[in-house]
């Protein structure tokens, strides 16, 4: 199955980003401990057992982490990363996953890749826990995303 030429909307990429960061184990555990510990500081100052000085920097520790990983992280590696800017095709093959744009080619055997994880707007297909490459739905037309889903589940084992 071949895709159609695609390339990257900037508001989804950064928003798959998000998704990326957000389904991390270490960074769910991160952010579950920081939120508990910011709920913590609100309840004990409420209770008068902490200084306003201690709920504000456990405040700005909350604020800073979700502005992080919500804002500058996603925006960060999208400027980094050219492969954003490229008009690409994407092709789901029977032993391979191959990614095509002007200046050439590059196939994976589907075993290269560990994972496969789908959020709104694209498939994710995954190298190891870091590294990723993302395919826009939009890229296949709307009867071909359930086969495109069926293939990338069949060939990617977690």
């Amino acid at each position: 199955m071949t895709s159609k030429l695609f390339t990257y909307n900037k508001g989804k990429v950064i928003q798959a980003l998000r998704y990326h960061f957000i389904t991390r184990k270490e960074i769910k555990i991160m952010m579950i401990a920081v939120n508990v510990f910011a709920i913590l500081a609100a309840a004990l100052f409420f209770l008068k057992k902490i200084s306003p000085l201690a709920f504000l920097l456990s405040s700005a520790l909350w604020f800073t982490l979700m502005i992080a990983f919500w804002y500058l992280l996603p925006i960060i590696i999208y400027k980094k990363s050219g492969t954003f800017k490229d008009t690409f095709k994407a092709t789901l093959g029977k032993d391979d996953f191959i990614i095509e744009n002007e200046r050439g080619s590059r196939k994976w055997p589907w075993t290269a890749f560990n994972i496969t994880m789908e959020s709104p707007h694209f498939f994710h297909l995954y190298f190891d826990a870091r590294s990723f490459f993302i395919v826009p739905k939009d890229a296949f037309a709307s009867e071909d995303v359930k086969d495109a889903r069926k293939i990338l589940v069949s060939k990617i084992h977690k």
